[in-house]
């Protein structure tokens, strides 16, 4: 068992306090004394009136000085060690997560991670790749955000969080969204599953396909909406930052129900008409940040924990925060906030909106001598270490001509970027319209044209 000496011996801040109430007894003892001394000065006379004086002035000087230092010390911080920020992603961020990682959005770049491929049950976050397909069937046009989904019996029946879908409700797709992103509905969850792939057991089979495709080697789901205690319906920190970057960069729009605090919905079924609040779980919104949330889902059960995927904007910069197995709901929110803020910290983002102008190629044997060029995409460049943006370099390095046929998206070269000498990275140049080879009467032909023109 440990001493009272030893529990003040190793805290700082036991210390300060224990320090504290020492001068203040100190004052009040020698104050005691100082009164006794001057009522006592009241009864005696000739050397023993000088003597009392003095003892009067010495005690009343040691009454001063611990005041003095009482205040002095009052106007203090405690001397408690704190984190120290240090050379290294782990030491610089404490989080009370076992696992977690943080990515910045654009690039995929990991600025953190803690055992990031630990696999582990990710509740509610399952719903990260449920929405995904429903976005992904969006595009494809399988569904419109104005299609009327019918609420199975199935559907009906889940429980854990939900928004009390009846069998036989209609819901548009965009109200089932917000259902699910806003308030994690499970209902509303499998009611989507069940319209896009016609059961919940095969649009799991295609969330682990899609899953798959993302390289998310380590991720195995086994329901729409991570309701289950399977112990190998699974996933990791990392592969669940994977799938929020392809959600918000593929599909930016997702941020406008993500960011939904309070919203509500209407339920028509044979009981009547009523209002039911949707109530955004995730409790970042809410939170005093320097930056902007916006979104992204939460999760949690006995067997999960508390899980997040926390995305957030500054300054065009867009980070992923993943955290699983918090031990509590506020833990998950501030080590999301804690990774955030130390993202935000360190990152600063070069884009190039403006690159130079490009001429046309030449193309031999065509039937047109030369076709435009385009740049395909637009280059960025995520910093961690403050370089100097004003020394980036650009090079444009082109074929000095192509061989018909050329086809349109034909890489013709590259964009080169360069800080202090080093490549950071580079943009393919690609032809904008194809050129079909010449034949015998499209030589005959620009040779009329040739000899019309000279005339």
């Amino acid at each position: 068992m440990r001493t009272a000496a030893e529990t003040v011996r190793d805290h700082p801040g036991l210390q300060f306090s224990f320090y504290l109430e020492t001068v203040r007894l100190y004052r009040c003892f020698f104050f005691h004394i100082y009164v006794k001394e001057i009522n006592c000065r009241r009864s005696v006379k000739g050397e023993d009136m000088k003597k009392r004086r003095w003892i009067c002035m010495f005690l009343l000087l040691q009454v001063l000085w611990c005041s003095m230092t009482g205040m002095a010390v009052y106007g203090m911080e405690p001397d408690i060690p704190v984190s120290a920020v240090v050379s290294g992603q782990a030491q610089a961020v404490s989080i009370q997560a076992p696992s977690a990682v943080l990515m910045e959005a654009s690039t995929g770049k990991l600025l953190f991670e803690k055992d990031a491929d630990e696999k582990r049950s990710p509740a509610s976050v399952t719903k990260v790749m449920t929405l995904l397909l429903i976005f992904d069937a969006l595009k494809a046009g399988k569904i419109q955000m104005t299609d009327q989904v019918t609420t199975s019996a199935y559907a009906k029946s889940m429980g854990g969080s939900q928004v009390f879908l009846e069998e036989g409700e209609m819901q548009t797709v965009e109200t089932l969204i917000k259902c699910i992103v806003i308030a994690s509905g499970n209902d509303a969850s499998v009611a989507m599953a069940e319209y896009i792939a016609g059961s919940e057991e095969e649009f799991v089979r295609q969330m682990n396909e899609r899953a798959k495709g993302l390289g998310m080697n380590d991720t195995n789901f086994e329901d729409c909406c991570g309701l289950t205690d399977s112990p190998t319906h699974v996933t990791t920190a990392k592969d669940i930052a994977i799938m929020s970057r392809e959600l918000i960069t593929k599909y930016p729009q997702i941020h406008n129900y993500s960011t939904i605090w309070m919203e509500n919905i209407t339920h028509v079924t044979k009981q009547g008409t009523r209002e039911f609040g949707l109530s955004n779980t995730n409790r970042l919104l809410k939170m005093a940040t320097n930056f902007r949330v916006t979104g992204l889902k939460t999760g949690s059960t006995s067997t999960a924990k508390y899980c997040l995927s926390a995305t957030a904007e500054k300054d065009g910069i867009e980070l992923i925060a993943a955290v699983m197995a918090a031990p509590d709901y506020k833990a998950r929110f501030a080590d999301a906030a804690a990774l955030l803020n130390y993202g935000y910290s360190i990152c600063r983002l070069y884009e190039d909106p403006d690159p130079p102008v490009l001429p046309s190629m030449p193309v031999e044997g065509g039937v047109e001598e030369q076709t435009g060029l385009v740049y395909d995409g637009a280059f960025s460049y995520l910093s961690t270490d403050g370089e100097d943006f004003g020394t980036i370099e650009r090079i444009l390095k082109l074929e000095e001509t192509l061989k018909a046929p050329v086809e349109a998206g034909q890489k013709a070269g590259i964009l080169e970027y360069r800080l202090q000498g080093e490549k950071i990275g580079e943009i393919p140049v690609v032809t904008e319209t194809a050129v079909r080879q010449a034949d015998y009467p499209d030589y005959l032909k620009r040779l009329v044209l040739a000899w019309l023109t000279g005339l």
